[in-house]
């Protein structure tokens, strides 16, 4: 075997293992199980190493269908009243009418049989399949019935395969990244998914945060617009979801955004909304304020707590210090991606609550929920200067006590 056969071997095997254990799998969303024994060989290696290096013990880590408007006028009374109509107590050969007419009306309309077949409507929706009496009334009629035929199959049927076409390709492509990262991830109460029309806001850590929760569903996600190579995947994903990327900076964008959030848990068909209210990513240990924007717009809240363990490496994107691409090459040589998910029961805003206090609320519930500090600032101070406004309260606070102090030791003397 020479050295281009050889090559051509490695390549078809490769290929053949992609196929079979990553993209197949990943479609129809099955684990084969390997990144569960992967993480059992990884934690009996750290901990064989734990133990060697520590000379220590080494921890150990769920039909009533309405009937059918019938064909014929039945006779619903019962035997012995159809029969006394028409005769007495003995046998005489009219009785054969009665069974003759029941016969006719279960041959012409089976109550059971015509349960397995569908509807027939009283007036026709230009479907063939739900009656057939009606396609050839009139030329005119056909010429409609042509057109509902052009309409469905040329402009419903490729915008519905389209969709959930999108849905299966996001799905799946975000399920091979999580796999080929090693991650591990633990979902919990799952029966508090995010549905339809909803928001879901989550804690931020790392870009990653949105691989972890599109593994287990689809979303439209809100956050700001990037450059680079982030960019890039930003303009790439809005091209087959309605994804909305705005300008923080930019006023006219802010108000834009909001319009677009309500337009958009306004339709309940629609994917639920992403956004990550802290505005920047936090470092795994901490949850910090959440900007008021995302709970302003009314609907229901799925807050969503995400938390990581560092042991198999570090997940947080500090984007002041790392760009993307470095980044992306730290996590990559990490060990793996090992996080929790909890999913939370679904939160409103309560009467006479404002978005601060609904946001607050919120932020407190997943910061318990996934044991994380909860602090008051804003994790937009890792880029911006402290505003004036809060020295500004430092300040009358300290001359408060200056004066307090002052007028008591007045009092004393």
């Amino acid at each position: 075997m020479d050295g281009a056969e050889l090559a051509g071997q490695i390549l078809y095997t490769w290929l053949t293992l992609v196929l079979g254990l990553i993209l197949l799998p990943s479609a129809f969303g099955v684990s084969l199980g390997i990144s569960e024994i992967y993480m059992k060989i990884l934690v009996k290696t750290l901990e064989w190493a734990t133990l060697r290096i520590e000379t220590g013990v080494a921890k150990q880590s769920v039909l009533k269908n309405s009937a059918s408007v019938g064909i014929i006028q039945r006779d619903e009374s019962p035997m012995e009243k159809g029969l006394s109509g028409l005769r007495g107590r003995d046998f005489e050969l009219s009785d054969v009418f009665y069974f003759s007419k029941k016969g006719l009306e279960a041959i012409v309309e089976d109550e059971v049989t015509q349960r397995f077949s569908s509807e027939e409507l009283v007036s026709w929706n230009l479907l063939t399949r739900t009656n057939v009496n009606f396609q050839y009334v009139s030329p005119r009629l056909t010429m409609v019935w042509v057109l509902g035929v052009i309409v469905r199959y040329c402009v419903l049927l490729p915008l519905r395969l389209k969709n959930f076409l999108s849905e299966v390709v996001h799905l799946t492509c975000c399920r091979i990244c999580v796999r080929a990262l090693s991650g591990t991830i633990h979902y919990h109460n799952r029966q508090y998914r995010p549905q339809k029309g909803g928001i879901c806001v989550a804690n931020h850590t790392s870009p990653i945060d949105v691989l972890i929760l599109t593994t287990d569903g689809c979303y439209t996600m809100v956050g700001q617009v990037h450059g680079g190579l982030m960019g890039i995947i930003q303009r790439s994903m809005v091209k087959a979801c309605p994804h909305i990327w705005f300008e923080r900076s930019e006023m006219k964008d802010r108000h834009l955004v909001i319009r677009r959030l309500k337009e958009h848990i306004a339709l309940k068909e629609e994917l639920p909304i992403l956004i990550f209210p802290e505005g920047t990513c936090i470092n795994n240990t901490s949850v910090m304020m959440f900007k008021k924007g995302s709970f302003e717009i009314g609907g229901t809240i799925h807050p969503v707590a995400i938390k990581y363990n560092p042991r198999f490496g570090d997940a947080f994107w500090n984007s002041s210090k790392y760009n993307i691409v470095s980044y992306l090459l730290r996590v990559m040589t990490s060990w793996a991606i090992v996080c929790d998910v909890w999913y939370m029961p679904p939160m409103t805003r309560e009467e006479g609550e404002d978005a601060v206090q609904f946001a607050n609320r919120v932020k407190s519930a997943i910061a318990v929920q996934g044991g994380l500090t909860e602090l008051p600032w804003d994790g937009g101070l890792k880029r911006a200067k402290v505003k004036d406004t809060f020295k500004e309260e430092q300040q009358k606070n300290y001359s408060k006590m200056i004066v307090g102090n002052g007028s008591l030791k007045s009092e004393l003397d």
